[in-house]
This record gives C-alpha cells, sequence and structure tokens, in this order.
C-alpha cells in the first residue's frame, strides 16, 4: 500500500467506510454502550492518522483497527469514571433495540458473558478463524475454540434449545 505518511484525507476516508462498521461492532461488543463504542471507533482512526504503520492489504488494516480499538477499549473500562456511572443509559438502550430488532441473535450474543461476546462475533459475523481470531485477541487458539463452544452451547440454552450438541 501507499507510504503511510503520504496518506490524504481522502485515503483515510476510504479505510473508514471500509471498516469504521467493524471497529464499532467490535467496540460496542467490548463496551455495551453506544457513545462509548463511537469514541473508541473515533480514537482508532485517529490513531491510525497519526500512525506511520505500513499494511500488507487491507485485512491487515482492518486487524491492526481491530486490535487498536480492542487495546483502547480495555483502556476505557479500566477508567475510574466508567466503573462510577451506569452502562446502559436510556438513550443507549433505545439504540441497542434498534440494532437487536434487525438481528436477533445479535441481542443473544450481547447478553452472553463478555469472554464469549468477542470470539464469537468476530467469528460469526466477521468470519475469522480461530487462528486469526488468537492472534488478533493475543489468546491461545484451543482457548478461543472453548470460548467458542461454550459461547455457542449457552447462546443454544438463551434461544431455547438443548445445551447438548
Amino acid at each position: 500500500m501507499e507510504d503511510p505518511l503520504q496518506r490524504t484525507g481522502k485515503d483515510i476516508a476510504q479505510i473508514y467506510r471500509r471498516h469504521a462498521h467493524t471497529v464499532y461492532k467490535v467496540s460496542f461488543m467490548l463496551l455495551r454502550n453506544v457513545v462509548d463504542a463511537e469514541e473508541a471507533t473515533q480514537t482508532a482512526f485517529l490513531k491510525l492518522m497519526q500512525s506511520d504503520m505500513t499494511f500488507r492489504d487491507n485485512e491487515h488494516e482492518k486487524a491492526w483497527l481491530i486490535v487498536t480499538a480492542r487495546n483502547h477499549c480495555r483502556n476505557m473500562l479500566k477508567h475510574w469514571w466508567r466503573r462510577m456511572r451506569t452502562t446502559l443509559e436510556e438513550a443507549d438502550q433505545r439504540l441497542l433495540a434498534e440494532e437487536i430488532r434487525h438481528d436477533e441473535t445479535l441481542g443473544e450474543v450481547l447478553a452472553l458473558p463478555a469472554k464469549y461476546r468477542l470470539p464469537l462475533y468476530l467469528f460469526y459475523y466477521e468470519g475469522y478463524s480461530t487462528k486469526e481470531i488468537a492472534e488478533l485477541l493475543s489468546i491461545k487458539e484451543a482457548t478461543i475454540r472453548t470460548q467458542l463452544h461454550t459461547g455457542r452451547k449457552l447462546l443454544k440454552l438463551q434461544i431455547g434449545g438443548e445445551g447438548d450438541d
């Protein structure tokens, strides 16, 4: 791709159009708050603009943005202010309800414990392999497979099916 120091506003806009939805969804999976997810998405793209990173291809670019957003979300979750306020305000609940109305399964995924949400989203909604998810999240591939297996069982129980495969 192009020299990172030569990225123009047009280049950044194209990257944003390609990956903003995914970065937002990943941020929302972690933060479960619309406003915070929007802020995390903006921060990931701001870091891209400030970065001198060179990408091999669009997938490398997307992976870098996902990891950057995830790291920022983790920092946000640790911040003292976040621990003092409620996690889902009324406005967020309305926006979340709208998202879920379009995809009922997404609502069920969001109701799962945190360690299952992101792997399931990346696997089923973004099409990443278990190996790619393991690399993105810096977790062993076997752990990702276990989280996916357990997450699917929990999801099946939530939806009303039997827990066994």
